[in-house]
């Protein structure tokens, strides 16, 4: 088959997939259906399922409801069959601590608003909300949160472009034991920063927590297709990464950093992110890098001894990309950010790479499994689909040119973050105001 046959077949493929409705259902109490953020009511149709027990997630399904009927009876008759009961003990007789939730945002105002109603209606006790405007063009973040929010949200600049550049500047402006972060295209669980933030008291050693992540809405082929190969979601499973004993089931351990979690829904116990010197600032979007600042994050937490928690109780809906194009940009810049944070991490911590050197080998077939065309799976049960509810099957192939765009992305890793480190150092040198970085953070560019 000619290479122009096969685009052609892919695009065709790709242009058939279908929109799915996003959707939770209650088990408790009698249930109750609801539809996801900003969608509509639940009608017949195919429906992405997350399944609630007590308030609190338990599991995804992908499901059908046939026209003419209840989308309530059958979506509940499904949940009882396929859902599972979760297995993460409740904390109780935990106070949860302080908390500075950061929101880093550059020219998304009416993005931004929706995420942070959703944080203003945290049921967490105590906390604060801090919005760090990333190399703004327009007045549009500051007078979004000057007119709506008022005193409820703190509102900083940061002049110099970069994901974690502003992340550090949140993180030097936090007053919370933890601090939390999360993007400004997420609306937050009510809960989410309670589940987050628990964890900490119940665990004097952590250094961090991740959460889960779900598409608020599965509306055109690119979000279906990215949900469909696993999306953000890291499954139902609670786990705790804890340095001194590694996980066996993870040879790559600490390196395989993205199966920790990422950045839209992760905390850090304050005192020890700044303590490893925040996020690299040659790292994440924005930079030449492209990605890696929440990776590298973890691992330098993980390399300093601290513990790392997983938590499905703590949800974020994220709005997925919409296009191909977005899909193409998205694949290069999670392989290139993938190999950026492990330069990143060997440049500021020459002490792992001999742990580095001895998992290589199997670095470069998980590298190679990462970036391979994956097929789609066979359907699953009778009523329940494959993909994106289960998150370990597919319902649509991954196309070979986004694999391809991946693999280009990863060479390109290294090189990409060397060069943003040489642009942050210049723009320093000429005295660019609001220098990234925490007090003498080790992540800063030498």
């Amino acid at each position: 088959m000619s290479h122009a046959t096969r685009v052609r077949q892919e695009i065709r493929r790709f242009l058939a997939i279908e929109p799915v409705q996003v959707a939770e259902l209650e088990l408790d109490d009698g249930g109750a259906l609801r539809p996801g953020p900003g969608s509509p009511p639940v009608t017949h149709g195919e429906v992405f399922l997350l399944v609630r027990k007590g308030g609190r997630p338990v599991a995804t399904l992908l499901g059908r409801v046939p026209e003419g009927a209840d989308p309530k009876a059958v979506l509940t008759a499904l949940a009882r069959r396929h859902a599972d009961a979760g297995a993460e003990p409740v904390l109780t007789g935990v106070t949860v601590p302080f908390t500075s939730v950061v929101v880093a945002t550059r020219e998304r105002a009416d993005r931004l608003a929706h995420a942070l109603d959703s944080l203003l209606a945290q049921d967490h006790p105590d906390f604060e909300i801090v919005v760090v405007d990333n190399a703004p063009v327009t007045d549009a973040t500051r007078e979004l949160v000057e007119r709506k929010y008022a005193e409820r949200v703190r509102y900083v600049t940061e002049p110099v472009p970069g994901l974690a550049v502003a992340h550090n500047t949140g993180l030097a402006a936090a007053r919370g034991d933890v601090v939390a972060f999360t993007d400004d295209d997420v609306v937050a669980d009510p809960l989410w920063l309670t589940e987050l933030t628990a964890p900490f008291a119940a665990d004097p050693g952590l250094g961090c927590a991740t959460g889960l992540i779900l598409p608020a809405r599965l509306r055109t082929p690119a979000q279906v297709l990215l949900e469909s190969h696993g999306g953000f979601a890291k499954g139902f499973t609670p786990r705790t990464y804890d340095p001194a004993e590694p996980p066996a089931d993870e040879p790559l351990f600490p390196f395989t950093a993205g199966r920790f979690g990422s950045g839209a829904n992760m905390a850090f116990r304050t005192g020890v992110l700044r303590a490893v010197g925040g996020f690299d600032p040659a790292t994440g979007a924005g930079t030449l890098a492209r990605g890696g600042d929440d990776l590298y994050g973890f691992v330098r937490v993980l390399a300093q001894g601290h513990r790392l928690h997983y938590t499905p109780r703590a949800l974020v809906w994220h709005h997925h990309r919409e296009t191909w194009q977005d899909l193409e940009t998205q694949a290069y810049g999670y392989g290139a950010g993938l190999t950026a944070y492990l330069t990143a991490i060997l440049v500021n911590r020459p002490a792992l790479l001999p742990a580095f050197l001895a998992r290589l080998p199997r670095g470069l077939a998980h590298a190679r499994t990462l970036t391979a065309v994956r097929d789609s799976d066979a359907q699953g049960a009778p009523g329940v689909s494959g993909a994106p509810g289960g998150h370990d099957e597919r319902g649509h192939p991954w196309p070979r040119r986004l694999s391809r765009l991946q693999r280009k992305g990863m060479a390109y890793g290294p090189v990409g973050y060397l060069r943003a480190r040489r642009a942050l150092r210049d723009a320093l040198a000429f005295g660019a105001p609001g220098a990234p970085g925490v007090s003498g953070a080790s992540g800063d560019v030498r």
